[in-house]
């Protein structure tokens, strides 16, 4: 007899009398060790679906973005196959090797977006995310469907656009001024690293913000360009808000008062509306933001992105043929799911007891805003980095702001801007898209 038909049939008889007989005769009783073993692994898979359900329980952002992709087909980066194969793309990746060693930003900026660093967020992707959860009006001929992936072949478009218009943006941003404002534009001449890598940062966001502009053209619809367009608007606009040092980044605006331990109460989401629930096309009003922390981070921040990301979804609504109230409240998830992603890019530098060595973090980021109300005297400290960033002790001023209320107010604002943005979620029909928006918001928490 096989050896796996004798255990077959010793076990089918210990089951029906709890003993079974050896072949030298012996009667042997195994209840008791049987029971012992069944308790064991009873034990042993309870412990493994806790700790699967503790698993499932932790959001976690790579798990989350992925699934969310899978949902809508694919990835939405500008840099999908089809445009790393393209002759510009191509060139302008030969000419960033000459940069390697200059330490240009636009090198940093180009790594960032090539390994997808979760700090950058996927904007086209949440475009589609919230197409595909509203879904489209019955008069949608079925041509400008892409029912595999539960969207329109127009949606997509637009998801590629705001990515393209989302990088260009970045990769100006990268570019470095080479002389004082006195003395701006005189002895440009020359081929030095610098100068060359100012070129290719200006002529490769212009090329990615030409392909945008024409690909919305494509789509032939006069309110989404003029909504796009308003959006890019914005991004420009964000960039002469407070004041700048000599490269052009951003600083606090000085407090108005000298009085340690003033902190203002937090802002309503109504306080938080600069004119763009009335007509989000036309410019925001800046009146009395400056000197507000909330009310001014939100300001820079919603030109600075959120305003792209909201017209974006705003638009993908209005090409599904959608009422205009559903549209707005598109816009507001945009809107509020920026600015809570951004206030937990800004928490990330302060959850380390101790900041890295040369490691820097953003003058107007949220926690240095309101600890600059709190205690204006650190202001000194960000003075001095008029002319160069360099001459700030980002050290000390970590430490200074790690002591004061700023960190609880800024995770205070991920979780009011999170909380709208799920209202709007909670408008919308249950789907696999509405969930994958749900868990990338408390996965973003996690960062």
């Amino acid at each position: 007899m096989a050896l796996s038909r004798i255990v077959r049939v010793c076990c089918q008889q210990h089951m029906r009398t709890g003993r079974f007989t050896l072949a030298t005769g012996r009667s042997v009783d195994l209840q008791p060790k049987w029971c012992e073993i069944r308790q064991i692994s009873f034990s042993s898979v309870m412990s493994d679906k806790l700790a699967t359900a503790k698993a499932v329980q932790k959001h976690d952002w790579n798990r989350a973005v992925s699934e969310a992709e899978k949902i809508v087909g694919y990835p939405t980066s500008f840099l999908s196959l089809r445009w790393l194969l393209s002759d510009e793309i191509a060139n302008v990746a030969l000419h960033l090797r000459k940069l390697v060693g200059s330490n240009h930003p636009l090198l940093k900026t180009a790594k960032t977006l090539v390994y997808n660093d979760k700090n950058q967020r996927a904007w086209g992707l949440i475009v589609l995310l919230i197409s595909k959860a509203a879904g489209h009006a019955p008069s949608i001929p079925e041509m400008e469907q892409d029912k595999s992936a539960g969207v329109l072949h127009s949606q997509r478009a637009l998801a590629e656009v705001t990515e393209m218009i989302r990088t260009s943006h970045l990769i100006h941003q990268g570019m470095i001024n080479l002389q004082a404002m006195d003395d701006a534009g005189n002895n440009l001449s020359g081929d030095s690293e610098t100068i060359f890598g100012n070129k290719m940062a200006l002529l490769g966001g212009d090329y990615l913000l030409a392909n945008a502009c024409n690909q919305v053209a494509n789509l032939r619809n006069q309110d989404l360009n003029m909504l796009i367009s308003s959006a890019y608007r914005d991004l420009a606009e964000s960039n002469f808000i407070g004041d700048r040092d000599e490269q052009n980044h951003p600083l606090p605006s000085k407090p108005e008062s000298t009085v340690k331990g003033h902190s203002s109460p937090d802002c309503s989401i109504e306080d938080l509306c600069f004119g763009d629930l009335q007509d989000n096309t036309q410019p925001m009003s800046v009146e009395k933001t400056v000197g507000n922390p909330e009310k001014e981070w939100s300001l820079r921040h919603v030109l600075g992105g959120g305003s792209l990301l909201g017209k974006s979804c705003q638009g993908a609504l209005m090409l599904a043929g959608l009422p205009e109230e559903l549209q707005t409240q598109g816009y507001l998830f945009g809107k509020h799911l920026s600015l809570a992603w951004q206030a937990c890019i800004d928490l990330q530098p302060f959850l380390l007891s101790t900041l890295p060595m040369d490691a820097q973090f953003s003058l107007v980021s949220a926690p240095v805003l309101f600890h600059l109300e709190y205690d204006p005297s650190i202001y000194e400290l960000i003075e001095r980095g008029r002319t160069s960033v360099d001459n700030i002790d980002y050290q000390q001023l970590h430490q200074a702001i790690g002591t004061g209320p700023g960190l609880e107010k800024t995770k205070n604002l991920v979780k009011k801007h999170s909380h709208a943005a799920m209202q709007v979620l909670d408008r919308l029909q249950p789907s696999d898209a509405r969930t994958a928006l749900q868990n990338i918001i408390l996965a973003m928490q996690e960062l």
